[in-house]
């Protein structure tokens, strides 16, 4: 019997998610520190422990520096069998040029050293992807889909709402963590991602978070910055100016835009007809 009220919506999703990691027997979870990979590494290691549950986490330079630590911190926190390895996507041009596939060039570069490892296990590859996920372009999940991945959290009926709630009820502290896309997300599509551009990103998101904003998005437009933070936080980065242009700038950008409207996740798909 779940621990949660199994009249609840999200007490009776989390019963369906354990009852489909049983039924998978063993999986490797592709692990990046998010509020959905974290719930979904956490339960697949509740349920089947360390012997058939392995997290792996890619490491490239789209990968914020942070959030790997994070996943390390974590893996130790809740003794995850976890994996560090090396992904290529920027060896790749198809995901260098940056037009509304390259997701789905990341996604298969993931699944190309996620699968070895999964097949050496008898495993079956699973990602944390959510039914919210479903509604933005997320060519990724194609990708993976077609590589033969399994997202349990949409079969188990997971929303993002109730991913944060059961992961605050089982006490996992990323139940609240801020979203952290990868950092090729910056970089409206059309300009070409490359390791340059996603150091002085990250440079420049990690000085705003020594500034206190812990939840931004430095978008990049060749030498202009353009900062979006959440829509409550608005007024506090336009008081504040001059110091976070300061900030910016010194991280290689010419020129630095406060965003007026706000945080809006995946709003580059907008130039794509999406989002």
């Amino acid at each position: 019997m779940s621990a949660l009220d199994p009249h609840d919506e999200t007490a009776a999703a989390l019963d369906r998610l354990r009852a489909e990691l049983r039924d998978l027997s063993s999986v490797v979870v592709a692990f990046s520190g998010g509020a959905d990979s974290s719930f979904l590494a956490f339960v697949a290691n509740e349920v089947l422990g360390r012997d058939r549950c392995t997290v792996v986490t890619a490491v490239s330079p789209s990968l914020a520096q942070r959030e790997r630590d994070d996943c390390t911190v974590l893996a130790a926190e809740w003794d995850l069998d976890r994996i560090e390895i090396m992904t290529t996507e920027l060896e790749s041009d198809d995901y260098r040029r940056n037009d509304g596939d390259r997701c789905f060039h990341c996604k298969t570069a993931l699944m190309d050293v996620v699968e070895p490892i999964a097949a050496d296990r008898g495993a079956v590859v699973v990602l944390g992807v959510n039914l919210d996920d479903l509604d933005d372009h997320r060519p990724g999940q194609r990708a993976a889909s077609e590589r033969g991945a399994q997202f349990p959290l949409v079969d188990a009926g997971f929303n993002k709402a109730m991913v944060r709630e059961a992961s605050r009820r089982l006490g996992l502290r990323t139940w609240d963590k801020p979203a952290a896309p990868c950092l090729s997300s910056r970089v409206p599509y059309g300009t070409s991602v490359t390791v340059a551009v996603l150091s002085r990103v990250e440079r420049a998101e990690a000085a705003l978070h020594h500034l206190g904003f812990d939840e931004v998005r430095v978008r990049h437009y060749d030498d202009t910055a353009r900062i979006e933070v959440p829509i409550d936080r608005v007024g506090e980065l336009l008081a504040r100016r001059r110091e976070i242009e300061a900030s910016v700038m010194g991280c290689g950008y010419q020129r630095v835009i406060l965003d007026p409207e706000g945080l809006r996740s995946g709003n580059l798909n907008a130039a794509l007809g999406h989002g």
